[in-house]
């Protein structure tokens, strides 16, 4: 993760959360005591958010001693542990509830990410998020489907040229839309790589006709997988291909049959559910 990134995203959790002081800790436990705390895992899943509630943590107090009981990626099961924090009770109440949130978040991504890169095996289909992310906590998002085995696409507007639909239609047409993307990518952003959304097998046509060596990826938009895999007679292997639109736990083996390079799934996202955390007081 970008560290940067990171700092930002716990700066600014922090002030929200703790505002002028954490006066519930403040008001009944001197500032010196210190105190030991236990996460427990209350539910099954993938685990995830470890390093990033360390992180938390010790940008509230640095010398504190994290063990790690278990890492990011493991599968858990209710009643094990995750982690012991020690230091004062003040750094731990007032960062408890955004581990936490955190944890419990990315956790859910995690576990549901899983479930979909398991269907996936034994094929070359890779899974993909979207942009479709909670604002400003899109980097643990992300996160969080690596962590369960997804890939990351594109973490905004600017690390790479989508030409979606409405691009597509402002513009004035596909060839349109790539001949002026390409001709910006050449003069002006020589890194970003280029993908454009199709509708229909007369647009992935349109793709061949003008897009060989401008264009990296196709995206197949609500094709059925007849269709894709008609789709991807159409390219020939000259492009990467995603499959997107409507893929499920259901039917996403029916996808991967195709030979689709990725299928992209919003769902991995924005249908997860939290897992079930605590952070709990050891008393010595």
């Amino acid at each position: 993760m970008n560290e940067t990134m990171l700092e930002e995203l716990v700066n600014n959790a922090l002030r929200e959360d703790i505002g002028p002081g954490d006066y519930s800790t403040i008001s009944c436990i001197p500032a010196d005591v210190r105190g030991k705390a236990v996460l427990k895992i209350k539910e099954d899943g993938i685990l995830a958010g470890m390093q990033v509630a360390e992180k938390i943590f010790r940008m509230r107090e640095p010398n504190l001693v994290f063990e790690s009981l278990k890492k990011d990626g493991d599968v858990m099961q209710y009643g094990e542990k995750a982690f012991t924090v020690e230091a004062r009770v003040h750094a731990i109440l007032s960062c408890e509830r955004i581990v936490l949130n955190c944890m419990q978040r990315m956790s859910g991504i995690a576990t549901l990410t899983k479930e979909y890169t398991r269907l996936l095996e034994g094929y070359k289909t890779r899974l993909l998020d979207t942009r479709k992310t909670t604002p400003n906590f899109r980097l643990l998002e992300k996160e969080a489907v690596r962590i369960g085995g997804g890939v990351n696409h594109r973490f905004g507007l600017y690390d790479m040229i989508m030409l979606k639909d409405n691009h597509i239609d402002y513009c004035g047409g596909i060839e349109k839309a790539i001949e002026k993307a390409a001709a910006f990518v050449e003069s002006q952003q020589p890194q970003l790589k280029i993908e454009i959304e199709t509708r229909n097998l007369d647009d992935v046509r349109k793709v061949v006709a003008v897009g060989k060596g401008k264009v990296l990826r196709v995206m197949l938009d609500n094709f059925k997988p007849q269709q894709i895999a008609e789709a991807l007679s159409i390219l020939d292997g000259d492009f990467e291909t995603e499959a997107s639109g409507g893929i499920n736990l259901e039917n996403i083996q029916e996808y991967a049959a195709t030979g689709v390079d990725f299928v992209s799934v919003g769902a991995l996202i924005h249908q997860a559910k939290s897992v079930d955390l605590s952070l709990k007081a050891v008393i010595i």
